[in-house]
């Protein structure tokens, strides 16, 4: 899934405020799926939800599209790290349920994001997170490119999904 030089170029334009952030940078430590951080699974990630946006014209706000996804993951921690499972009381408080508002609450708190970007945010595990369903257009299409980028990166190991070079 490539994206032109001009998608490429307008993607790098819209995130470059979040991608040099700090913040940001610290999704490189933690690692995500097989041996692809935190940080490139989210590019991943923009990189799908712009190509399926773009693709299949779906009208997306591309910019809402961009940060979401870019910000979906934006947990901050070792996931691997955390706890086990602990039984059914404490079934949703597991990463797969958990991150999500961790993430949302992080990029409110780091970016002020928008309610949309939330919602993307906040739903991308969906239909995991039933009660976080996606509401818009751009939640939709982050919460399959997510999917999508998860089975390739586990199941085949490949790092970059959506493009074989550092930027996007």
């Amino acid at each position: 899934m490539q994206l032109s030089q001009t998608e490429r170029e307008r993607l790098s334009a819209i995130l470059e405020q979040y991608d040099h952030h700090p913040k940001v940078q610290e999704m490189r430590e933690f690692i995500q799926h097989g041996d692809v951080t935190t940080y490139q699974h989210c590019k991943n990630v923009v990189v799908v939800s712009c190509w399926i946006n773009h693709r299949f014209h779906l009208g997306a706000d591309e910019t809402t599209l961009a940060v979401g996804a870019f910000l979906h993951d934006f947990y901050l921690y070792d996931w691997h790290k955390q706890g086990s499972f602990r039984g059914l009381r404490h079934l949703f408080e597991m990463h797969g349920f958990s991150h999500p508002g961790s993430a949302c609450v992080n990029a409110q708190r780091v970016f002020g994001i928008t309610k949309k970007e939330q919602n993307i945010i906040a739903s991308h595990m969906w239909p995991l997170t039933f009660r976080h369903i996606p509401t818009c257009r751009e939640a939709v299409i982050v919460c399959l490119a997510d999917k999508y980028c998860a089975i390739v990166e586990s199941m085949f190991r490949r790092t970059r999904v959506g493009a074989d070079e550092e930027e996007w």
